[in-house]
């Protein structure tokens, strides 16, 4: 499938999906949000995919919304269906059966970091800065950031970056737990690979499991994490992967999963 606003790419089981609008710093419009679900979906469908990665070209990842977009004449009914692919977008990366990493190489803000955070890592470069400047622009949040920031920073700290709007880098991402890692600009590249390589390797369908089961973590109760778990071990133990994975240890090699 050939994109408009995104690249697409794939090397050693690794998708990499760019946003691909450098000339407004990647800011959002409908069509980026379109071509983001079909390269989500893309990737979904190929088996030889293990993870995604979801980055931007050019100096940001993403600075939210094309303000110069807003301003055409849109009807309501227009931008609420803008409105609405944040959310699925966001909703995509979350329940997505692939993990994904959000590789923050420069500015995300707005629309940009509610879409970094529904992913399951966040890299960011040390220039890197993120933010969530809505209210100070009379708009709101979307993509469940609301739910997702405090979960990850608690409430005080969700609250700070919310209604200051203030920028952090990341250094300070990491350290309050918005963050997963902060590299150093010349090793950006390099980290990210080895990251992706790592989850790469990791059981398909474990991978899955386990994803599932902490996304719901904040709503469920222990005794239904109990009855998930139980069913996701007994499901693994059909799969000739957690034979291998049996093997291999017994071998004392490294097991490679093949996603059956």
């Amino acid at each position: 499938m050939m994109f408009e606003t995104v690249a697409y790419e794939i090397q050693d089981g690794v998708a990499e999906i760019r946003l691909n609008r450098p000339h407004r710093l990647n800011a959002v419009v409908q069509k980026l949000y379109d071509e983001v679900l079909a390269a989500l979906d893309q990737a979904e469908r190929d088996k030889n995919v293990r993870v995604i990665v979801l980055t931007g070209e050019g100096r940001a990842f993403c600075v939210g919304a094309d303000l110069k977009e807003h301003k055409a004449g849109r009807t309501s009914f227009d931008r609420r269906q803008y409105l609405m692919s944040e959310q699925r977008v966001c909703r995509r990366l979350v329940s997505h059966p692939k993990p994904v990493i959000a590789a923050v190489n420069g500015y995300v803000l707005g629309a940009g970091a509610e879409m970094a955070l529904a992913c399951d890592f966040m890299v960011m470069a040390a220039s890197a800065r993120i933010g969530f400047p809505e209210i100070g622009l009379g708009a709101f949040l979307g993509g469940g950031v609301t739910n997702i920031l405090p979960r990850l920073v608690g409430l005080a700290k969700a609250r700070e970056l919310i209604f200051l709007g203030r920028q952090i880098d990341g250094a300070e991402a990491v350290r309050i737990g918005l963050a997963l890692r902060c590299v150093p600009d010349k090793e950006f590249a390099a980290s990210i690979r080895t990251l992706a390589s790592e989850l790469s390797k990791k059981a398909p369908f474990s991978m899955q499991l386990a994803k599932e089961q902490l996304a719901s973590a904040s709503h469920g109760t222990f005794d239904s994490a109990l009855t998930a778990e139980l069913e996701g071990m007994m499901f693994c133990s059909t799969t000739r992967d957690w034979q291998e994975g049996v093997d291999a240890f017994a071998e004392k090699r490294s097991p490679i999963f093949r996603g059956e």
